[in-house]
């Protein structure tokens, strides 16, 4: 097997196999250390013996030998973690909802096999994602452990240090144990309170992706594709949340236009100037038939209103024949939803295109005193496109020096070098 596979199937294998240990032993610490070792046990094993016929279960019989060793050695460390269990055990509900309605519970669907490993990753996602934790702790975790991303991985996707990020994820870790928070998927009393955080997560993964804070780069779209992968690992264990379906939609339906993006230098490309032909239409057509679901069988979710916002995008053959009016309306549902000046602000420029920059300028300096839009480059960037639209160059021009200030990625401060120049 050539080494781009083996590293397919340690990355596709991985998140199962970290989600079995902790369900086993109770220490997310030890089932990473174990799922390390042998993951390079394979890599010295394989080459030369070649890749078995299961290579999860390979995996996991190797992690749990290796797991079993070091609990005999550290007897008083094998004692705590026997607490753990047992405080897990009388913490456990009745088994988790079968939320697929097929019977059958979690399944696998991976080479672990179902009758030797139950997928437990919706467990490791409510875990992770638990509201106990910082925001920013709980991202950190499902990078770590969900998405397979060493420390110094996580450090550069969120651009802090090694140092800082090996602390928030050695307290995240630290809080899951000392407030003995269970390793379980929500009943159905908690699920609703307890899945937005989840989706969340994997939704701040995508927008680092999507748009870097800072960097050389304007995309990231190794982040963006992780959370795809994550999102659809969602969506396979909770395929009777719709919005489970309409956050896979939504990434989807914005990676689609990834290729055209940037320019040949790596330049930001508006939406109006993008070459439509580069965008995946595979992709696209994937996104749309998850909007139907995500829009259907009750009121709309969050994420289901974004993802039908996105088709609106991508359905139009150019920015002309957009369906602005039916945009703006989803916006105003966005707003019931999440009430957000960011919602404001997007809906603000779709009013421009539905009724001219004047109306959407006017909905853009309404919103001026809103602290949170301070440090917001989009909100300059937006004022000073509506500004230089009705012929206001120099407030425009303020406006983008604004954005210049606040700006992170290297490409979109060129591209407002650009733009004051002109």
């Amino acid at each position: 097997m050539a080494a781009e596979a083996v590293e397919a199937v340690f990355r596709e294998e991985r998140g199962l196999l970290l989600a079995s240990l902790v369900r086993r032993f109770g220490d997310l610490d030890l089932a990473e250390e174990v799922t390390s070792e042998a993951i390079e046990a394979a890599l010295r094993h394989w080459p030369a013996e070649g890749v078995p016929a299961r290579p999860g279960a390979w995996l996991l019989t190797t992690a749990r030998r290796r797991a079993v060793d070091r609990l005999r050695r550290d007897q008083a460390y094998a004692a705590r973690l026997a607490v753990l269990a047992a405080d897990a055990e009388r913490a456990e509900p009745a088994p988790a909802p079968d939320v697929s309605g097929s019977g059958q519970g979690f399944g696998s669907g991976s080479g672990f096999g179902s009758d030797e490993l139950p997928d437990e990753r919706l467990q490791l996602f409510f875990t992770c994602a638990h509201p106990a934790l910082a925001a920013e702790d709980r991202t950190a975790l499902t990078l770590r452990c969900l998405a397979g991303l060493t420390t110094p991985e996580v450090a550069r996707a969120f651009l802090v240090p090694t140092a800082t990020m090996a602390q928030r994820i050695v307290r995240a870790k630290k809080k899951i144990r000392e407030a003995r928070i269970p390793f379980r998927v929500p009943g159905p009393d908690e699920l609703p309170g307890r899945l937005p955080g989840v989706l969340q997560v994997v939704y701040s993964v995508f927008t680092e992706g999507y748009a870097a804070s800072s960097g050389p780069r304007l995309q990231r779209l190794d982040l963006a594709e992780e959370a795809i992968r994550l999102a659809r690992i969602l969506r396979r264990l909770l395929p009777a949340e719709r919005e489970s379906a309409g956050l896979l939609a939504l990434l989807l339906l914005v990676h689609a236009r990834r290729d055209a993006r940037t320019g040949p230098e790596g330049e930001p490309v508006l939406l109006e100037d993008q070459d439509r032909g580069r965008w995946d239409r595979p992709m696209i057509e994937e996104g749309r038939a998850l909007v139907v679901r995500a829009l259907t069988g009750g009121p709309a979710g969050p994420y289901g209103v974004q993802a039908a916002i996105a088709a609106l995008h991508d359905e139009a053959t150019d920015v002309a024949a957009t369906d602005w009016p039916q945009i703006v309306a989803l916006y105003d549902v966005l707003l019931t939803l999440t009430p957000s000046p960011v919602v404001e602000v997007n809906r603000a420029v779709a009013v421009a295109m539905r009724d001219g920059p004047g109306a959407g300028l006017a909905l853009l300096d309404a919103l001026a005193g809103e602290p949170r839009l301070r440090a917001y480059p989009p909100y300059a960037v937006a004022r000073g496109d509506l500004l230089g639209r009705l012929g206001r160059d120099g407030e425009a021009a303020a406006a983008y020096r604004e954005a210049l200030e606040l700006t992170g990625t290297e490409p979109e401060r060129a591209a407002l070098r650009r733009k004051l120049g002109e």
